[in-house]
């Protein structure tokens, strides 16, 4: 009695006695595990009808806003408005709206009193909400537990279309603005400022060349009247779509009929007037900036001062074949900063890494991005060095720029490919990721391209794919932005040069005196 065993003793007991039987060789015969056991029956697999699961319905309602959801078993969903409304459609109005509109939102409703109101109202449901704005896109957005749709979808339709815009909140918004351009101008990283003026210089004074923040000026010029004004034009539900992840399309569609099917919008319901249709006029140029940045990060370790440049030229719309080879050449360059750390799937072996930051110890970043909107896009590489070595710099950018119409080697085409599929399946991991994905593809073609169909694509991109794309873009003229100390900065017809030439090198320049 001195000893007891707990059942869970018991089960160890007795498989170390059937251990020794099974390998004595008595007791089990000799079966290979990996064929099936004799008398038992067939295991019975979950399974996914095709692509049922995966697969984004959408429902157009009677008055033209669609309805767009996929299904992610959860307890929670994310559910949203994206509007085709952004910066490039400020061409009749002071730019800086849709600025204004971001930091208003989730303000007071005809529903809710405050902001605090929402806020507690979402916390019930585990909830929160965020607004972002783009140059071509509006996104209202809450991730909340799935119980509480009716209330969510009840609250997006009130914040969007029944905000009062109170005075009060129309002063702290400019107060936030303000800020917000104070701190534009001050932060060590310039790289949102030299993406406002690479655009500026790419379509000069037109769609998405307009100014994503609200210029100084204007701050005090949007009231409650031209806000109204603008909603009016925009607004609309021909302009908009409900997307929804993890919730069943029916009871997404439900809820959009009870709530944004017939409301009165605030500003009052009419026919959409002043709606800016142009397409974007790629027109290159150069915007610089002369700025001292040697006080940028003071400290026990100070970022040393930096010239920072970007130069692009024109690449296609998100809507052209062309976009997918374009893509897999924005993640061949690659590129980032050089204290990067490494490690698996940080880009060490693109060519901004080894023909550029492993080469110029002088060379603080060197980064590739790929803006593209409905009718254009841009490809760009930011890059920035010591203001004395600039022209090299420039230089530097401009050669790789003419290599990318060279041929494109095998391992480092098919590594960026590998690397583009495993950047967009680990995004879409991500329940908002898909959010944003499903709205915008349903907003921007009304209809939605799955992973599976981005990745056969991607993986059909041969090398003269990126050597015909590369050739079309150095055809362009370039859009060059610079930001810092620039009095070696070549000049633009420099540059314009380099590009069209054999090996992106500058003119060389002869001087009596240094």
């Amino acid at each position: 009695n001195k000893f007891s065993i707990t059942p869970r003793g018991l089960i160890v007991l007795f498989g170390i006695a059937a251990y020794r039987r099974y390998s004595s060789g008595s007791g089990y015969p000799n079966v290979s595990l990996s064929s099936p056991l004799p008398g038992i029956p067939k295991p019975v697999f979950a399974a996914v009808d095709g692509h049922e699961q995966c697969e984004t319905k959408i429902t157009t309602l009677e008055n033209g806003l669609k309805v767009a959801s996929q299904n992610k078993f959860g307890q929670f969903c994310t559910v949203g408005i994206l509007v085709n409304s952004g910066s490039r459609h400020e061409t009749k109005y002071p730019s800086g709206i849709a600025h204004f509109l971001e930091k208003l939102a989730f303000s007071s409703t005809a529903q809710y009193g405050s902001k605090d109101e929402i806020l507690l109202t979402l916390e019930k449901h585990g909830g929160i909400c965020d607004c972002q704005t783009s140059r071509d896109t509006t996104m209202y957005a809450v991730s909340a537990e799935v119980k509480g749709l009716d209330t969510v979808v009840s609250l997006l339709s009130d914040a969007v279309l029944q905000p009062r815009l109170l005075d009060e909140e129309i002063e702290m918004t400019r107060m936030a603005v303000r800020f917000e351009l104070e701190d534009l101008n001050m932060r060590p990283d310039p790289e949102p400022l030299l993406t406002e003026m690479i655009h500026a210089a790419a379509y000069r004074g037109n769609t998405v060349g307009l100014p994503r923040f609200c210029p100084v000026d204007n701050v005090e010029k949007i009231d409650k009247t031209l806000l109204h004004t603008y909603l009016r034009s925009y607004y609309c539900p021909e302009r908009m779509v409900l997307a929804g992840v993890g919730i069943e399309h029916e009871q997404l569609v439900a809820c959009a009929r009870k709530y944004l099917l017939d409301v009165k919008p605030v500003w009052g319901a009419g026919t959409p007037a002043n709606v800016d249709l142009s397409v974007a006029q790629y027109t290159g140029g150069m915007v610089k900036m002369d700025k001292d940045m040697s006080d940028v990060s003071l400290g026990p370790t100070p970022i040393p001062e930096l010239t920072h440049i970007m130069i692009g030229l024109e690449s296609c719309s998100f809507l052209e074949d062309e976009f997918i080879p374009f893509a897999v050449l924005n993640m061949m360059m690659g590129g980032g900063g050089s204290f990067s750390a490494g490690g698996p799937g940080k880009g060490m072996f693109t060519r901004l890494y080894l023909n550029v930051l492993n080469r110029h110890h002088w060379m603080y970043n060197a980064t590739s991005y790929h803006h593209s909107y409905e009718d254009s896009g841009l490809l760009c590489i930011h890059a920035s060095a010591d203001p004395r070595q600039v022209r090299e710099m420039v230089e530097i950018i401009t050669r790789e720029f003419i290599q990318m119409a060279g041929t494109a080697g095998e391992m480092e085409l098919e590594r960026a490919k590998t690397q583009l599929k495993s950047m967009l399946m680990m995004n879409l991991e991500s329940r908002p990721v898909i959010f944003e994905d499903v709205g915008r593809q349903v907003l921007a073609t009304g209809k939605r391209k799955l992973p599976h169909q981005l990745c056969d694509l991607i993986s059909n991109v041969t090398g003269s794919d990126i050597k015909r794309v590369s050739t079309k873009m150095l055809r362009s003229k370039p859009a060059v932005a610079a930001l810092g100390d620039l009095r070696q900065m070549p000049s633009y017809e420099h540059i314009q040069a380099a590009l069209s030439s054999k090996d992106g090198r500058l003119p060389r320049m002869y001087r009596l005196f240094r």
